[in-house]
């Protein structure tokens, strides 16, 4: 692998109004894990539906009103999430001008409609949860964890400390799944550092990515840390996405040997 390929692993997302296909198969480094984008004026609906594909979106901005066969008519606020199997389908209203991050994975079968209510009061535990210490203390939240009914997704929420890092030591799970990163809250001229490497310890082999509101880093194979600029804080979606359901599980990452 070269770094040109590393370095195509960076997108910026489209801010026009509409759905749009961000990270694909078609043309993308990741072959499991997909990403779209949602963008809606207040007072504009989408129909959400995929025949193939399974979908967990989170509100990154705005305010909402969802209605579903299953689920009902919810109220979402920011950072508040749902997930749908493929083919079912869910209308969004914008209350707010809106702003949707969807991850898409290929559905196998498994998988029930769900909402999630973003609180981060939440005790630690299974949802809520503090990774890392000192300078590379994050904050984590699952918004489709392990347990909930799903196909290949697993995905969250991440905040980094000010100017510190997160994913460190860096690991990766390439064996197993893939990854995409989708940062928010870091309207430029605030931004962060996504790092890219394949080999253990290899400096000489990274690629650095700038980041900020609307960035989204793929990673199908590698090493993936990241740091955030003083006076600010990283936070980003992170989408994890299965080879295959058997291997549907947040515990597989292995830490780079040379950075423990």
């Amino acid at each position: 692998m070269n770094m040109n390929e590393m370095m195509s692993w960076r997108v910026q997302s489209p801010d026009s109004m509409g759905f749009h296909s961000v990270i694909t198969p078609d043309t993308a480094a990741c072959r499991v894990a997909q990403m779209f984008r949602l963008n809606l004026p207040k007072g504009a609906s989408y129909h959400l539906k995929d025949d193939e594909r399974e979908l967990h979106a989170v509100l990154i901005q705005g305010r909402a009103v969802i209605e579903q066969e299953i689920l009902g008519k919810v109220q979402l606020e920011k950072l508040d999430s749902f997930y749908i199997p493929a083919r079912h389908s869910i209308q969004i209203t914008a209350l707010e001008e809106c702003i949707f991050y969807i991850a898409g994975a290929v559905f196998d079968g498994i998988g029930e409609p769900l909402v999630r209510k973003f609180d981060r009061s939440l005790p630690i535990g299974d949802i809520h949860q503090i990774h890392g210490e000192g300078p590379c203390r994050r904050e984590v939240m699952f918004t489709l964890a392990p347990t909930d009914k799903a196909s290949r997704l697993i995905c969250g929420l991440t905040w980094g400390g000010d100017g510190s890092w997160t994913s460190w030591p860096p690991h990766q799970h390439e064996k197993y799944l893939e990854e995409v990163y989708c940062y928010f809250d870091m309207p430029k001229p605030k931004f962060g550092f996504h790092i890219s490497y394949k080999n253990s310890g290899d400096v000489d082999d990274m690629v650095v990515h700038p980041v900020y509101s609307g960035t989204m880093v793929q990673a199908p194979c590698g090493y993936h840390p990241t740091i955030g600029c003083p006076g600010s804080q990283n936070a980003y979606f992170w989408v994890l996405a299965a080879f295959d359901p058997m291997v549907r599980k947040y515990d597989l990452a292995e830490s780079d040997p040379m950075r423990v």
